[in-house]
């Protein structure tokens, strides 16, 4: 048997061993047996109990990783280029981008039509304002142009940080943030090409609007040029009485 066998070689190891005593040693090979069991197992339990704590130890590591943050924020860069874009088109000049002030002064330089009340000074007076609208749009809507090219530059160097700190994160929140960063990113281009999409289609509209008083204009002056009365007709004269 299997406990009898261990028993017996651990005698004849000890009888053999150097230094050992001639006479003979009684062992009881059960009891040997047993003891040698019991190391056994709780060598085996002590492997397991470490292997354990080993993976703990990994385990909170991870954690720890997961939860450590991205020493790296690019909202201030991203912010800070968006409101460049929105001052330039709070500084425009011309028909007010504020709705109630830009109805009551689009009213009055775009009228649906002249009457006689009004002077020609007037009329002259509000086609070179238009005129000025037209062009302050147009300059405004360039000027939003420039600047999203100058952020063109400060944007490449955002996107490779992230795209860097994204591909380097050690856990799932920096990988997380990081992806957030540039989904900012993403949404602060795309308001940009909405704050140039307006500047530019306010441009189109001025200048369209203009076009439209233009011809109101004319046709008033051509009316008070022809007056009221009765138009000439053209007819046939005779000098000669012929």
């Amino acid at each position: 048997m299997k406990k009898t066998s261990l028993a017996a070689a651990a005698a004849i190891l000890i009888a053999l061993a150097p230094g050992a005593h001639a006479q003979w040693v009684v062992i009881d090979p059960t009891n040997l047996a047993q003891n040698i069991l019991t190391a056994a197992n709780t060598l085996e339990q002590i492997n397991n109990q470490i292997k354990q704590l080993q993976n703990q130890a990994q385990s909170l590591m991870n954690q720890a990783r997961n939860l450590t943050s991205l020493d790296f924020s690019a909202l201030a860069e991203l912010r800070a280029t968006l409101s460049a874009t929105n001052q330039l088109i709070q500084q425009a000049q011309g028909l007010a981008f504020n709705v109630s002030q830009m109805e009551t002064d689009f009213r009055r330089l775009y009228p649906d039509s002249y009457s006689a009340a009004t002077s020609g000074t007037q009329m002259a007076t509000d086609a070179r304002s238009r005129w000025r609208n037209s062009l302050e749009a147009l300059r405004t809507a360039t000027k939003v142009q420039s600047q999203a090219v100058q952020n063109f530059a400060a944007d490449e160097r955002t996107l490779t940080d992230l795209v860097n700190r994204s591909q380097s994160a050690v856990g799932a929140l920096q990988a997380t943030q990081a992806t957030n960063q540039l989904l900012a990113l993403q949404s602060r281009q795309a308001m940009q090409a909405q704050q140039l999409q307006i500047t530019q289609d306010r441009a189109a509209a001025l200048e369209q609007a203009r076009q439209v008083a233009v011809q109101e204009r004319a046709r008033e002056v051509r009316r008070r040029f022809q007056g009221d009365g009765t138009p000439y007709t053209p007819a046939v004269v005779n000098f000669y009485g012929n």
